[in-house]
């Protein structure tokens, strides 16, 4: 059979209509709104009124709070302002407790409140202005209604005058407090305290303290006996204490601060007791300082 004719009649393809469009053929959509104005597509009176309600009823609970929070703050304000201008909360005393060396009168003038103003004062600034007196270690201040101040004051106790290039009261702790007003007797009854000097206790306050603490220590220590009696206490730079008697002057040589001073001065005591009237008054240095056992005693010449 024929080949061609073979093919012709099993493998020949089937006749189909023509495509009616091509690939690249670009189709028109449909416009998909709605016809009509821009006034029908507006929400209806009714919707806008019944959303406008809702709105208000759900403010009406937070108007409701901020009223009573202003209403309560109010009240409040016109109390806070009643409490302050009330002659009722006038203040008609203020008491000052635990006053030795502070002068009462010039700490009343010196405050912030007088009698007669509200009690209801800032006891912070109250406290601060007290504080500001050198002779207070602390202080507290309370109010008392409806009509009462009072100060609790804890004072300093100074335990020797300390020169600084000017004389001033230090406390047991070796800290200077005030200057000393030495015509008005604060330095009556207490060693003095030299050598230190200004500028070593502005460069080192605390090193500078520790040496005032171990003077003061040493001056308790030699009154613990019958001894003569001391008016100065002299450290020298490298640590070593000058005692000065008072009458007779007496420079009493005992070495360096702290272990082996006590050893000291009961070598002093039994030298001390081996010297006779005469001796005693003529006495101008007693050096313990070079050996424990071991005194040498320098006298006025004649």
């Amino acid at each position: 059979m024929d080949r061609s004719r073979r093919q012709g009649a099993s493998g020949a393809r089937p006749a189909t209509a023509p495509p009616t469009s091509s690939r690249l053929t670009v189709r028109k959509h449909k416009n998909r709104r709605r016809p009509g104005s821009a006034w029908s597509r507006l929400p209806k009176p009714a919707a806008i009124a019944d959303a406008c309600g809702r709105a208000v009823r759900r403010s009406l609970r937070a108007v409701a709070v901020v009223a009573a929070v202003a209403a309560v703050g109010g009240g409040v304000w016109g109390g806070y302002r009643w409490l302050l201008r009330s002659p009722r909360f006038a203040i008609t005393a203020i008491t000052v407790d635990g006053t030795h060396h502070v002068d009462v009168a010039q700490l009343r003038r010196a405050l912030p409140v007088q009698l007669g103003d509200n009690v209801f004062v800032d006891l912070a600034e109250l406290t601060r202005v007290v504080r500001g007196n050198p002779w207070v270690a602390s202080a507290e201040v309370h109010r008392i209604l409806p009509h009462t101040i009072t100060i609790d004051i804890r004072e300093h106790v100074a335990a020797a005058v300390v020169e600084l290039g000017e004389l001033y009261l230090a406390d047991a702790s070796g800290h200077p407090f005030k200057r000393a007003a030495v015509e008005a007797g604060d330095a009556d009854g207490l060693p003095l305290i030299t050598g230190i000097g200004r500028a070593a206790y502005t460069a080192d306050p605390q090193a500078a303290a520790r040496t005032v603490c171990d003077a003061i220590a040493a001056a308790e220590s030699w009154r613990t006996a019958a001894r003569p009696e001391i008016g100065e206490v002299h450290v020298d730079p490298h640590g070593a204490v000058t005692l000065h008697t008072a009458a007779p002057a007496i420079a009493i040589q005992l070495g360096a601060l702290g272990a082996g001073l006590g050893a000291r001065m009961h070598t002093f005591d039994a030298a001390w007791a081996g010297l006779s009237d005469a001796e005693r008054t003529h006495a101008r240095a007693i050096h313990l300082d070079a050996r424990p056992d071991h005194v040498t005693v320098a006298f006025a010449k004649d």
